[in-house]
C-alpha cells in the first residue's frame, strides 16, 4: 500500500497489514450546522479508516471538537446563549449529519473545554523548554526555537513572515508566533492558569488531546488542505517542542476542499451548502459516490448535476443487488474484480478507480441475472466492496412520494391497457412523462414495476 504524505510530498510505502493504526483527524468548530464540505472530509477519512480495518489493521481513531472559540463566543453572544449551550447544539446535528452518512463514529471524541488541566501541563512545559513565553496574561509559541517550521507547507520563514502580522494589543516577540494560551476577555469563558483566567488557543487542543489519546506518534493526521497551515504545521511545531521526539506524525493526509463556483465552501463566508439540505434531495450514498468519485486530494465543485449524476450511479449498483433466481452457475470471475478495487484503494486509497471496478462488476451480474445463473456469489462481493465504502445502497424511502402513489399505479395501469391496445405513441407518451418527474419504468416479464430514479 502506497499512500500520499504531505510532509514528504510523495507517496510512501504504509505500514505493514496487521498493524495498529493511531489515526487523529481535526474536528469541527460547532457554532454552526455542518455543510457538504464537512461532508466530503469526513467521508474520506471514514473511507480510509474502513479500507485500513477491511485490510487487516487495528485502527484507532480519534477526532475532536473544538468546542471554545472565538466564533462560538461571538455566535453565542449574538443568539442570547452561552457558549456551551451553543456548542452542544451543534455537535448533536454533527451527529445527526454525520451518522445519516453512515460515517462510523471514533474511538474518541475529545472536546477542548475537558482537556485544559492537561492543556495547562504542556503550555508549562513549553515555556520550561524555552518554546514559549507569557506577555501579560497571554502564552506564544516561539517559532524560532523550532527551525524545522514550514517543513509541512514547504513554506521558509521569510514567506510566511510576509503575511504575518501582530494584531493591537498582542504581546508577540516575534509576528510569526502563535498563541497557546489566550487571556480572557469580559464576557468570555474562562479557566484559572499559572498566567491568569484565561482559554487554549486553537492549535493547542489537538496536539494536547494526541498526545493524551493516541501517544507521541501518531501514524495519520487528516484533515481538509486549509489546514495545513497554519494549524498543522503548529501542531507539528509544538509537539514536537514538547515531547522531544520526531516524527510527531508519519502520514500527513489531506483532502481537497468543497467549492461552490470559485470559491471554498465555508461558514465564514456563507457560501455554503448543508448536509441537511442535500439530503432532502438525494440518498446519503448518492453523496458519497459524489465525493468518492474523485481522489480525496482533489477539489471538488458542487453542482446540483453531479448529485443527480451520482444518485443514479448509486442506483446502478442498488439494482445489482436486487435478488435473482438463476440455478446455473454464473461466469463471473469475482476475484479479478476484488484485485482490482484492492489495487485500486492500495494505490493512496484511490476510490474513483475502485468504483470502475464495482460497475464492472455490477454489470457483469447483470449480465449474468439476464441468463437466469445464480448470481449470488457476486453479489456478496459486491456487497462486501460497497460496505468497505460505507455505501448502504439501502432504498430511498417513499415518504415524500407517498401523495403520489396512487396516481403513479394508475397511469402504470392506464399504459398497460394502452399498450394491450397497441396504442404505443401513447403509452410511450406516459413512461416518457414518468421519467421526466423521476419515475423509471421497466417491463419485466412479471409485469411493470417502478423505482425512483435520479
Amino acid at each position: 500500500m502506497k499512500v500520499y504524505n504531505t510532509l514528504s510530498g510523495r507517496k510512501e510505502e504504509f505500514l505493514s497489514p496487521g498493524s495498529q493504526v493511531r489515526m487523529y483527524v481535526c474536528g469541527v468548530t460547532p457554532y454552526d450546522i455542518c455543510h457538504i464540505g464537512h461532508a466530503m472530509s469526513y467521508i474520506v477519512f471514514d473511507v480510509i479508516r474502513r479500507y485500513l480495518e477491511f485490510r487487516g489493521y487495528r485502527v484507532k481513531y480519534v477526532q475532536n471538537f473544538t468546542d471554545v472559540d472565538d466564533k462560538i463566543i461571538a455566535r453565542a453572544n449574538q443568539l442570547g446563549t452561552s457558549p456551551k449551550e451553543l456548542a452542544e447544539k451543534f455537535i448533536a446535528e454533527y451527529f445527526s449529519d454525520m451518522d445519516a452518512l453512515n460515517i462510523k463514529r471514533a474511538d474518541v471524541y475529545p472536546r477542548a473545554t475537558e482537556e485544559i488541566p492537561d492543556i495547562i501541563k504542556v503550555v508549562k512545559e513549553l515555556i520550561a523548554k524555552g518554546h514559549a513565553y507569557e506577555s501579560d496574561g497571554d502564552v506564544y509559541f516561539r517559532v524560532r526555537s523550532f527551525p524545522e517550521y514550514g517543513k509541512l507547507s514547504h513554506r521558509s520563514l521569510e514567506e510566511m513572515l510576509a503575511g504575518a502580522r501582530v494584531e493591537v494589543g498582542e504581546g508577540k516577540q516575534d509576528p510569526l508566533d502563535f498563541a497557546l494560551w489566550k487571556k480572557s476577555k469580559p464576557g468570555e469563558p474562562w479557566w484559572e492558569s499559572p498566567w491568569g483566567r484565561g482559554r487554549p488557543g486553537w492549535h493547542i487542543e489537538c496536539s494536547v488531546m494526541s498526545l493524551k489519546y493516541l501517544g507521541e506518534t501518531l501514524d495519520i493526521h487528516g484533515g481538509g488542505q486549509d489546514l495545513i497551515f497554519p494549524h498543522h504545521e503548529n501542531e507539528i511545531a509544538q509537539s514536537e517542542c514538547f515531547t522531544g521526539k520526531a516524527p510527531f506524525v508519519r502520514f500527513w493526509l489531506h483532502n481537497g476542499l468543497m467549492q461552490l463556483g470559485e470559491e471554498k465552501m465555508s461558514k465564514s463566508t456563507g457560501k455554503l451548502v448543508t448536509v441537511k439540505e442535500v439530503l432532502q434531495k438525494y440518498s446519503p450514498d448518492a453523496l458519497r459516490m459524489f465525493v468518492l468519485s474523485s481522489h480525496y486530494r482533489s477539489p471538488l465543485i458542487y453542482a446540483e448535476e453531479n448529485l443527480k449524476s451520482a444518485e443514479k450511479a448509486a442506483e446502478r449498483l442498488r439494482r445489482a443487488l436486487e435478488p435473482g433466481e438463476g440455478k446455473s452457475p454464473a461466469e463471473i470471475a469475482v476475484e479479478d474484480y476484488r484485485q482490482r478495487f484492492i489495487e485500486a484503494m492500495d494505490d493512496d486509497f484511490n476510490s474513483a478507480r475502485a468504483l470502475a471496478a464495482l460497475f464492472d462488476l455490477a454489470r457483469e451480474i447483470n449480465r449474468e441475472r439476464e441468463r437466469e445463473a445464480d448470481i449470488s456469489a457476486a453479489q456478496r462481493e459486491l456487497r462486501e466492496l460497497t460496505s468497505v465504502l460505507g455505501l448502504t445502497l439501502a432504498e430511498r424511502p417513499m415518504e415524500d412520494l407517498a401523495p403520489a402513489l396512487p396516481f403513479i399505479e394508475l397511469l402504470i395501469s392506464v399504459r398497460n391497457e394502452l399498450r394491450a391496445a397497441k396504442n404505443f405513441q401513447l403509452s410511450d407518451k406516459i413512461r416518457q412523462k414518468l421519467s421526466e418527474l423521476g419515475i423509471k419504468l421497466e417491463d419485466t416479464p412479471k409485469g411493470t414495476i417502478w423505482r425512483r430514479e435520479g
